[in-house]
C-alpha cells in the first residue's frame, strides 16, 4: 500500500500529515500528487468526498516551500466555486503548511474589500478566492496576476454549474501561459472538457471512479408523494419530511436537508424549528459571518439539522454526516451525486432519502439515468395514519357544501309559492270594472314597444279599430300616416 512518505513530498509537509492523523492517501491523491510535483498539468476526475482538496494542496506547498512572493504578485491561485469551499481550502492549508513559511489570502464576497487589500499589498504565495471577487481585485488595479506559477481550479462542474466559465477563461487569460494547472472536477460535461483541451497542455488524466457514481456505502432511498391539493402540498410536504427524520430515530445524529430555492431553505428551517427540530437556514443570500457561524456550529456539533441550497452541495467537508434529506429533486442530475457525497464521507456508512413529488418525477429518471441504478423506493411513513389526517379535511368541507342559508331561502320560496293561492281565493271578489271613455288619439297611450306597459297583458292588437288593418304600424296612427297604406291597401 502506498503511503505519503512514498510520495516525495517535503519533509515538512509530512510531518503535518503525520500531525493531522492520515498515513495512506486515498486513490485520487496517490495518482495526482506525484505528476504535480513533476510539474505536469494534471486533470483529477473523482466523486466527491475522495480527498481532491489535500491532491493539489499538498504538492503545492512542497512546491512553493522555495522562493518569495512579491506584493500584490501571488505565486499561486486557487480558484472555487463557493465561498464555504474556498474557506475549507484555506483551512487545509493552515493545516498542512504549518511548518512552512507560506503567507496566503482568502478573496470571498460578503468580507470588507479594505483587509484583503492589506494582505495582497504584503504579497501571498498562495490566493484563494472566488472568481467574481478575484476580478473585482484586479479591475481596481489591487492585483497583477503575471507571477502565477500554478493555477488550480477545484469543483469545476459547480463553477459550471453556476455559470463562472466566462470568468474563468478570462482569468486563464490574464495568468502567464507558463503556469502549471491543476485540474479537478466530478463530472466531465462537455463544455469543461473544452476549456481542458484549451487551456491545459497535455495532461495527466487521473479517474479513480465512474464519472458521476454514488459512493456504494451511502444508502439510498426516494418517497414518491403526492399532495391532497396543490395549495396544501408544501405544508403536507414538510409534514413527509419530519415524519421521515422521527422514523429514522436516533439513527439519525444530523443531517443536511437539500432544497432548490433560498426561498424554502428559509421556510423548512423554520418550519423544522417551529416543531422542535434544531435546525437553521445558509445560502447564498445570507449574510457571510452568519453563513460562517451556521456552518462551524454544524461542524462542531451544537447544530443538528443544516438547510441549505447547493451552495453547501460541493466541497464541505463535515465527516460525521449520517443523513442527507433532498426535499426537493434537484434540477440538475450531477448535483444529486454531490449532495448525497455529504454523507457517507471517509469510509463511513450514511443514508440518502429524496421525496418526489409528480412534476419532478422526470428529474428523478434523469437521476437513476446518470447514476445507472433504480434508486428504491420507499413508504410514506404517514401513510396508516391518512385517514385520520383527512377526516378533519372532510369536516371542513361538509359545512361548504350543506349552507344553512341557502336552505332557508329556499324552503322560504317554495311555502310562499304554496300558501299563495290559499290566499288569494280568501280574497273578496272585485267588482267588475266599467268601461272607461275611449280616450282621444294623443291621449292614448303607446302600444307595440314591448310587453311592458302595453295595458292588455303584455299582447300587441294589431288591428285597427275602424276595420282597416294597418301594416307594421301600432293601433292608433295618425291619418297622414297611413294614407299611403290604405292605398296600397285598396289597390
Amino acid at each position: 500500500m502506498t503511503k505519503f512518505s512514498d510520495l516525495n513530498l517535503n519533509p515538512k509537509v509530512l510531518k503535518a500529515i503525520d500531525e493531522a492523523g492520515y498515513e495512506s492517501p486515498t486513490p485520487i491523491q496517490a495518482g495526482a500528487i506525484p505528476p504535480a510535483l513533476e510539474g505536469k498539468d494534471v486533470l483529477g476526475i473523482a466523486q466527491t468526498g475522495t480527498g481532491k482538496t489535500a491532491s493539489f494542496t499538498l504538492p503545492l506547498i512542497t512546491q512553493l516551500a522555495r522562493g518569495r512572493a512579491r506584493a500584490r504578485m501571488p505565486r499561486s491561485l486557487v480558484l472555487c466555486p463557493t465561498r464555504e469551499l474556498a474557506a475549507q481550502v484555506a483551512e487545509n492549508f493552515d493545516t498542512y503548511a504549518k511548518y512552512v513559511k507560506l503567507t496566503k489570502a482568502l478573496l470571498i464576497g460578503g468580507v470588507s474589500f479594505k483587509e484583503q487589500d492589506i494582505l495582497i499589498d504584503k504579497g501571498v504565495d498562495v490566493l484563494i478566492a472566488t472568481p467574481g471577487r478575484l476580478l473585482d481585485h484586479f479591475e481596481r488595479g489591487k492585483l497583477i496576476l503575471n507571477d502565477v506559477k500554478v493555477m488550480v481550479v477545484d469543483e469545476a462542474d459547480r463553477m459550471l454549474d453556476m455559470g463562472f466559465i466566462p470568468d474563468i477563461e478570462r482569468i486563464f487569460g490574464l495568468t502567464p501561459f507558463t503556469r502549471q494547472t491543476l485540474f479537478f472536477s466530478a463530472t466531465m460535461a462537455p463544455e469543461i472538457e473544452r476549456i481542458t483541451n484549451t487551456f491545459l497542455s497535455a495532461p495527466e488524466r487521473i479517474e479513480v471512479a465512474r464519472q458521476a457514481t454514488t459512493s456504494e456505502n451511502i444508502t439510498q432511498g426516494v418517497l414518491l408523494f403526492k399532495g391532497s391539493r396543490k395549495d396544501r402540498e408544501a405544508s403536507e410536504k414538510r409534514k413527509v419530511l419530519r415524519a421521515i427524520i422521527d422514523s429514522e430515530g436516533d439513527a439519525c445524529s444530523n443531517a443536511i436537508v437539500f432544497c432548490n430555492r433560498k426561498v424554502d431553505v428559509d421556510i423548512v428551517a423554520k418550519s423544522l424549528k417551529k416543531y422542535g427540530y434544531d435546525a437553521a437556514p445558509i445560502h447564498g443570500d445570507l449574510d457571510q459571518s452568519h453563513r460562517t457561524r451556521t456552518l462551524d456550529g454544524f461542524r462542531e456539533g451544537s447544530l443538528r439539522f443544516l438547510v441549505a441550497s447547493d451552495v453547501a452541495a460541493r466541497g464541505l467537508d463535515v465527516p460525521s454526516v449520517s443523513h442527507v434529506f433532498n426535499f426537493d429533486v434537484p434540477g440538475h442530475a450531477e448535483d444529486y451525486v454531490h449532495r448525497i457525497g455529504r454523507t457517507g464521507r471517509a469510509g463511513r456508512d450514511g443514508k440518502a432519502i429524496m421525496i418526489c413529488v409528480p412534476r419532478d418525477e422526470k428529474n428523478l429518471a434523469d437521476i437513476e439515468h446518470l447514476v445507472q441504478r433504480e434508486i428504491p423506493r420507499m413508504d410514506n411513513p404517514l401513510k396508516s395514519a391518512k385517514p385520520a389526517d383527512d377526516a378533519p379535511i372532510a369536516e371542513a368541507v361538509a359545512p361548504v357544501a350543506d349552507k344553512p342559508k341557502r336552505t332557508r331561502s329556499r324552503t322560504r320560496k317554495k311555502e310562499t309559492t304554496e300558501v299563495a293561492p290559499a290566499v288569494v281565493q280568501e280574497q273578496p271578489k272585485a267588482p267588475e270594472p266599467t268601461a272607461a271613455p275611449e280616450p282621444k288619439p294623443e291621449e292614448q297611450p303607446r302600444r307595440g314597444r314591448g310587453r311592458r306597459g302595453s295595458g292588455n297583458g303584455g299582447r300587441d292588437d294589431r288591428s285597427d279599430r275602424g276595420g282597416n288593418k294597418v301594416v307594421g304600424l301600432g293601433d292608433h296612427t295618425p291619418e297622414f300616416i297611413g294614407l299611403s297604406f290604405k292605398e296600397r291597401i285598396a289597390d
